[in-house]
């Protein structure tokens, strides 16, 4: 099998050009070759695949084997790999994904290589039946979870996938996200378990954030984490509804939750780093 290796922000997923490959249970292989000792090493697998409502579509496997919906940082690769690769050559592109269908649009360079890309991730989901989480109001924005003696205060958000977004007072930079993190994502609230984001607040436009992700464990970057992270800070009175700048440890994204359409749009990079066979 022909792979290719890419990231976003840090958080690298291995690609498979299901144009031309086929594979069967991709939810044994992205185990396998997540491993990063006994396999290739990454985040998950992502299958590129021909699409009959969109332009392309990515299905996407985390490292434990399970299916998400959609990840913000992996479609950004499967936008410059479709690109580059002048399989599907438009500046506007949409993806098909479980989560619906995506726009993206493709920054190039002077070169015509994709660079960075932006994307319409949609309107943040707030209802809790939806998200889905067991709450007893809508938008929830103070569900109170205690891990080892100490209670967080959360705020949910779906971005097609769950998410709770906390806000510390400490440096994020050292909080033992997994220690906490790996408790909340199965904590009874989160009937689908739940991507747990914890954040710090730098300035009404600039915020850093480190991610627990369900099925992952700790990464170096989530797309989806980040914009419910700033539709959490929106919804807070954090942050207004302007650009965003968010730090993550693999680098940063830029988000705005727009009043015009009341979506949510993300900029940032998609760099590959090898092609291989295995």
């Amino acid at each position: 099998m022909r792979f290719t290796k890419m990231q976003g922000c840090g958080n690298d997923y291995i690609y498979v050009n299901c144009f031309e490959e086929s594979l069967t249970s991709p939810q044994q292989l992205a185990k396998t070759i997540s491993d990063r000792h006994f396999g290739i090493g990454s985040d998950g697998l992502v299958l590129i695949m021909p699409s009959e409502t969109a332009d392309c579509r990515m299905r996407m496997f985390n490292s434990d084997g399970s299916e998400s919906e959609m990840c913000g940082n992996a479609i950004r690769c499967v936008a410059k790999y479709v690109y580059d690769r002048d399989i599907i050559h438009k500046r506007q592109l949409s993806v098909e994904t479980l989560a619906g269908i995506k726009y993206i649009s493709i920054n190039a360079d002077d070169n015509d290589i994709a660079r960075t890309m932006t994307v319409d991730m949609g309107a943040p989901v707030t209802e809790a039946a939806n998200i889905p989480v067991f709450a007893d109001r809508s938008p929830v924005t103070d569900l109170k979870l205690t891990a080892f003696g100490r209670e967080f205060t959360f705020t949910c958000v779906s971005m097609g996938n769950p998410h709770a977004v906390t806000f510390i007072e400490e440096p994020v930079s050292s909080f033992d996200v997994e220690k906490f993190g790996k408790v909340f994502e199965v904590y009874g609230h989160f009937p689908r378990r739940s991507n747990i984001e914890f954040a710090e607040v730098i300035s009404p436009t600039h915020l850093k954030m480190r991610v627990w992700e369900r099925g992952a464990g700790e990464t170096l970057a989530c797309g989806t984490g980040t914009c419910a992270t700033v539709a959490a800070a929106c919804l807070n009175g954090i942050c207004p509804r302007e650009p965003v700048t968010v730090d993550l440890l693999g680098g940063q994204l830029i988000i705005e939750w727009k009043e015009t359409d009341g979506h949510i749009y993300m900029t940032g990079p998609a760099e590959f780093v090898f092609d291989g066979e295995i």
